[in-house]
């Protein structure tokens, strides 16, 4: 089906973030391919619209990935933005954390984003045009205690996004990172949040401060995800999209203090650094 509107692929769009982006890129006039793992879930969310396919994927399952591509060009004829945004937290002290969930949250924050990337960028590359959106975090640019599992995964998500920037650009294809704060979404509920199990007596008070943290977070949290759904199609509609976009008040402040951070670590050890040439160099 050939078409004059851009066609959105939204991944995890049953619930948080997602929906929103879902509803706005609808409203704004797109045509949208709003995808989730339970498909049923996200038609009760998102309701009937012309303009809106639902289609089951697993981001963690490359053949979902293929065959809900597949559906939507079927449907569309083609995929001019992708958004990234399936994820999960699995929070925890490093130690408490177990091989098993951090492999979970890698193959859902990292390999899941690679996965459906990888089956989009050939349309993309054929076209010579399109927009990937990844959803990171300020947990993508700077380590927080608590967040060894989720911040491994969002830094790697990062690391992909801007190697990929370099790799597509040459072929009309726009990359974007978003790193958002706190946002008021579902996102701290049991079905995307998963906390390690306490088991050493060490980290047990400052777990217990740390369960009570999100269990008062969820709900209060800073951002409003319908002006953050509503600023991605302000981003996407730039004629140069940033290809990193720093979303909300208290992510540009933790962004301000790791970028001071950093200018302190380098001048703190400047001379050292650059003594390390070989004397011809």
């Amino acid at each position: 089906m050939a078409n004059n509107k851009k066609v959105w692929f939204i991944t995890g769009a049953g619930r948080g973030m997602g929906v929103e982006f879902v509803r706005a890129a609808l409203a704004a006039g797109y045509l949208v391919v709003a995808t989730g793992r339970n498909t049923d879930k996200v038609a009760k969310v998102l309701g009937d619209d012309e303009n809106l396919l639902i289609v089951k994927l697993d981001v963690t399952n490359p053949n979902d990935a293929e065959a809900a591509v597949n559906m939507a060009v079927d449907r569309f004829g083609c995929i001019d933005v992708l958004v990234n945004n399936a994820g999960s937290f699995y929070g925890g002290f490093f130690e408490e954390l177990t091989p098993q969930q951090i492999g979970r949250q890698i193959n859902t924050n990292l390999y899941g984003p690679m996965n459906v990337t990888r089956a989009v960028l050939p349309l993309m590359r054929k076209n010579r045009s399109g927009h990937i959106i990844s959803i990171s975090s300020l947990a993508g640019l700077a380590g927080f205690e608590y967040n060894a599992a989720y911040c491994a995964s969002k830094f790697g998500l990062e690391g992909f996004m801007e190697s990929l920037h370099q790799d597509v650009a040459p072929y009309g294809i726009k990359t974007t990172i978003v790193e958002p704060g706190f946002f008021r979404t579902k996102f701290l509920e049991p079905e995307s949040t998963f906390l390690a199990e306490p088991s050493i007596e060490d980290y047990a008070e400052r777990n217990a401060d740390y369960h009570a943290f999100w269990k008062e977070k969820n709900g209060k949290q800073e951002g409003d995800p319908v002006k953050l759904a509503k600023a991605i199609i302000t981003i996407v509609n730039q004629e140069e999209p940033p290809s990193r976009w720093i979303a909300g008040r208290d992510a540009i402040a933790g962004a301000e203090q790791k970028v001071t951070e950093l200018q302190q670590q380098i001048n703190a050890y400047r001379e050292l650094s650059i003594s390390l040439d070989y004397e011809d160099a």
